[in-house]
């Protein structure tokens, strides 16, 4: 942060827009417009304009950018058929052109293809207005939609007989003890964060940064106002672990986030979760209920004086915002475009203030780590890794879902534990860490999954999924159609990302409809844009996209990867 010659503080990748709009978020309202319309008529945007005294262009700015946001009325019944690589790899494209033969003159049912839904246990995978339903559904959900069911559909259990591993709360026991404990005095704020360091605990979102690390710098970091965000807008190809997460542990969820509130000193939260999960927020909206009667939120938590509260806030959509800036300035009203780093969101975050922000899963650890110690914790896991860890496990298996297992766990023993290949197949390749992660051949099946272990192999951990494409699937067309997400996905801020993005895609999607190898000139112009974008784009996505399909140049030629994923 600089100061200017006024006495004014200017933060690096705010000038362009800092204190030109100001008020209050616009996104919630153009959220209830929607939710009301089913669209955005221009009249109500314009009434929005007047009502909030913000100029009409700030609003045109946000529905174009935001793909949630509808401009013209939708027909009655909208289908939405994923197009990304878990569904891919189970026949979406054949699904689409199905679909959109079938409902092709239909006045009342519109098919479109879209990003990843999160839905990747059921590839392929639809939605139906807003229930996730697999592709062969669809015509049911369709006529009951047509007769007014609009429900957002029931959520979906992937737990083990006996329960979730890391929830320290049996049936029958009394939930949330670890942050009564923190609040009664009983364990201490130093305490929490001693067993979180001890324990080794990393960021579980895709960046691995130490937990306990995170929340002692929010909680040195002078301020009277602090807030907490839960980010649960997983929305990389394959990643759907956090989606269960919030479906079968929202308990654990909401008590470790109130604990690391308590401990940086936090009054308020939100949990950002993307719009596509309509059942898992009815589920989290009933547990902060709960909360409430119990005592645990509110403006004088059990008698303690103390205030906490916490909230959903629900994306108007895109991938860009599970960055962490980028979903900050989304919660501000603003487009989601990422900042430029430092400063860090612990440090400047949510409108100028320090801001604890940790994954789904990060926070759900938090109970157990603090309940039963460091050492109980690191013991979970295998040889030198520590704890446990989810999976959310798709593609050519039979029995896609989410698996929590030790930390080291390697591929193969978890490709096991997903039924094995489709069919008795064997493994072509995986991408351990979701769409943003190098693609690793069979020889790696033996590989633990860690950050340390995987990075070592050429890829990360990333966003906990692990996609298994069976022997005989065509490498490179799988990564273009990674590539293919990241470029639709790309928030446009940066030319790097931006351009080298579309390049890149129109270079292999011209080559694979012509059915022809990828020539010399061809190959060394995608390793010349990799390495332009990997250096010069602002956020991760843009560092990583053309990562995936390095690795698979790289593995065409005898190599396991013709770089190593970057580290953070």
């Amino acid at each position: 942060m600089t100061v200017t010659s006024n006495g004014w503080t200017t933060v690096p990748g705010v000038e362009a827009r800092a204190g030109k709009f100001g008020g209050p978020s616009l996104i919630p309202m153009l959220m209830e417009i929607q939710q009301r319309h089913g669209w955005l008529p221009r009249e109500d945007l314009v009434a929005l304009a007047r009502e909030q005294r913000r100029p009409l262009y700030e609003i045109e700015g946000l529905v174009s950018f935001y793909p949630h946001f509808l401009t013209s009325p939708p027909k009655p019944v909208t289908v939405r058929v994923c197009r990304d690589l878990s569904c891919w790899l189970k026949g979406s494209e054949a699904g689409i052109k199905r679909l959109q033969e079938q409902y092709g003159d239909a006045t009342d049912v519109e098919v479109t293809e879209i990003s990843c839904p999160g839905r990747c246990d059921i590839a392929p995978a639809a939605t139906v207005g807003e229930r996730p339903v697999r592709v062969e559904d669809v015509g049911r959900l369709v006529a009951e939609q047509s007769h007014g069911d609009a429900r957002h559909g029931d959520v979906v259990a992937h737990g083990p007989e006996g329960g979730w591993p890391n929830d320290p709360y049996g049936p029958g026991v009394q939930r949330y003890q670890a942050l009564r404990a923190l609040l009664s005095g009983e364990t201490a704020p130093q305490q929490v964060l001693d067993r979180l360091q001890d324990s080794g605990l990393r960021g579980m979102g895709g960046a691995g940064f130490p937990t306990g690390k995170k929340w002692e710098l929010v909680r040195n970091t002078e301020g009277s106002v602090k807030y907490a965000i839960c980010n649960a807008d997983e929305s990389e190809p394959g990643t759907f672990k956090d989606r269960q997460l919030l479906a079968e542990q929202s308990h654990l969820v909401l008590e470790g986030m109130l604990m690391g509130m308590v401990v940086t000193g936090v009054e308020e939260g939100w949990v950002f979760i993307r719009h596509e999960y309509g059942p898992e927020e009815d589920v989290l909206r009933a547990e902060i209920g709960r909360l409430h009667e119990l005592g645990l939120i509110g403006d004088d938590v059990l008698g303690t004086g103390r205030r906490l509260m916490v909230d959903i806030f629900t994306s108007p959509g895109g991938y860009i915002l599970g960055e962490e800036t980028a979903l900050i300035e989304c919660m501000e009203g603003h487009r989601g475009e990422p900042r430029n780093k430092p400063p860090f969101p612990g440090v400047y975050g949510l409108w100028g203030k320090p801001t604890l922000m940790n994954s789904v899963e990060t926070f759900a650890d938090v109970p157990i780590i603090v309940s039963r110690g460091a050492e109980w914790w690191k013991g979970q896991g295998l040889d030198e890794s520590d704890g446990l860890k989810f999976f959310a496990v798709s593609g050519h298996v039979e029995m896609p879902g989410v698996y929590c297992v030790p930390m080291g766990t390697t591929i193969r023993s978890l490709v096991e534990l997903a039924g094995g290949v489709t069919g008795g197949a064997e493994v072509g390749s995986v991408q351990p860490g979701g769409a943003s992660s190098n693609f690793l051949g069979p020889e790696h099946l033996d590989v633990p999954l860690d950050f340390g272990t995987l990075a070592d192999a050429g890829s990360m951990l990333g966003s906990g999924a692990v996609v298994v494409m069976a022997e005989g699937t065509d490498p490179l067309a799988a990564a273009t159609n990674v590539l293919r997400f990241f470029r639709n996905e790309s928030c446009g801020k940066c030319v790097p990302c931006r351009v080298g993005s579309t390049k890149a895609y129109d270079l292999l999607e011209d080559t694979l409809s012509a059915g022809a190898a990828l020539s010399d000139d061809r190959r060394a112009r995608l390793l010349e844009l990799e390495v332009v974008m990997r250096k010069t784009s602002i956020c991760g996505l843009g560092q990583v996209a053309l990562g995936p399909v390095v690795s698979v140049l790289g593995r065409a030629r005898g190599a396991t990867s013709a770089r190593s994923q970057p580290r953070e």
